[in-house]
């Protein structure tokens, strides 16, 4: 198990994460990417912990998925299962499982103030922290995507799932998008990948 965790997560994480998952009698599987979520955690019906991880993540992200999932169980076995998913109760054992893994000797030193400002209050998803988000995704293999937050205003733009975008304005934080086909307005996350298209 720890040979193929090691191809995964940062190498000073792997017997951590090994003696997490014994401890908690966790069946890790890890699949193909799905573009909705990175990972997930469900008990089955025979008592079973299952948690899935995205084989495509890069090594820091993989790592924050598989603790993120870990969390959902811990949390669960201590306060029971009235909980609200990303609540306090969850958002403490998050914070509490990811301590050991904040240092140099896991993490690159430029993420390290990035993760130690977001496990201040730790979101349902890294994804929606854009300044944690894009600096994990240095790390991520390259590839021809775009984030929206660089494309000019008036670009046309395709995400997974076929549609077709234009970027037209600011709005606080996210960036009104119009849907080419429908004339609908979409509000997309600064670090959203897009593929660019010829205008």
């Amino acid at each position: 198990m720890t040979e193929v965790l090691a191809k995964y997560l940062p190498e000073h994480s792997v017997a951590l994460c090994f003696e997490l998952i014994k401890a908690h009698h966790v069946h890790l599987k890890i699949v193909n990417e799905r573009i909705t979520r990175h990972g997930d955690y469900r008990k089955d019906a025979r008592g079973f912990h299952l948690i899935t991880v995205n084989a495509s993540l890069n090594k820091y992200r993989f790592l924050m998925t598989l603790i993120h999932e870990i969390a959902h169980l811990v949390a669960f076995e201590k306060y029971g299962r009235n909980i609200k998913p990303h609540g306090d109760e969850w958002k403490l054992t998050f914070q509490r499982l990811m301590a050991p893994f904040i240092r140099p000797e896991v993490f690159p030193n430029q993420l390290l103030p990035l993760l130690a400002r977001h496990f201040r209050n730790p979101k349902a998803s890294s994804d929606t922290d854009a300044t944690l988000s894009l600096a994990l995704k240095q790390f991520d293999p390259l590839n021809d995507k775009n984030y929206i937050f660089e494309i000019p205003y008036g670009s046309v733009f395709r995400i997974h799932n076929g549609k077709i975008f234009k970027k037209v304005a600011l709005r606080l934080k996210r960036y009104e998008c119009l849907e080419v086909s429908s004339g609908r307005v979409y509000l997309f996350n600064p670090n959203a990948e897009v593929e660019l298209l010829p205008n």
